[in-house]
């Protein structure tokens, strides 16, 4: 993190060689997230097509082949286009979130990566095949749920932490805050 001396901010050593490994982290966690999102969606495609549900943990936890037109819970059916917008400006939003927002923890940096690693996965679906390949289901157990897969979960989890990462406090700030108060 910046040091601050007097009026002029100074980078600490620190901060300059842990910046590319935060770097590497948000891209190859991004990298990671859509080949495992597209490889499990074709495993999914090839083997459960056609079939019904197959339990994995009785009907608590299934394997079950969607072809998803729309947002979570059927919402807005058969508008790819819209998607498909959607898809780019959030993966800008991220992109530029990242490249613009102060050098920042690591939790920023995971949060983000998934993020990013989950709307591309399902931007290339959408723009492949125009719909998204969902495959975890909770059964029945658990109607209200819909079918997911590995993007919308990198997605949720990556709001979780940026959430935590929001509400968590930020000891650099206390610091600034604090040597403000002292120089009165």
């Amino acid at each position: 993190m910046a040091d601050i001396v007097g009026n002029v901010e100074t980078e600490s050593p620190r901060s300059r060689s842990s910046f590319p490994i935060r770097g590497l982290l948000f891209l190859g966690l991004a990298a990671l997230v859509i080949i495992t999102d597209q490889i499990t969606k074709r495993v999914m495609e090839d083997r459960l097509r056609g079939q019904r549900s197959i339990p994995v943990v009785d009907d608590i936890l299934r394997l079950t082949y969607v072809e998803n037109r729309g947002a979570a819970f059927g919402l807005l059916q058969d508008q790819t286009t819209f998607f498909v917008l959607v898809g780019i400006i959030v993966v800008g939003v991220i992109a530029a979130s990242y490249r613009y927002l102060p050098r920042s923890g690591f939790m920023l940096h995971l949060a983000l990566g998934l993020q990013l690693g989950g709307a591309i996965g399902n931007l290339i679906d959408r723009v492949r095949q125009g719909y998204v390949v969902d495959f975890v289901d909770f059964g029945y157990h658990a109607n209200w749920w819909p079918v997911f897969n590995v993007a919308d979960s990198a997605i949720v989890v990556g709001v979780v932490l940026l959430a935590l990462n929001a509400l968590a406090p930020n000891p650099a700030a206390d610091r600034t805050a604090n040597a403000g108060d002292a120089s009165r």
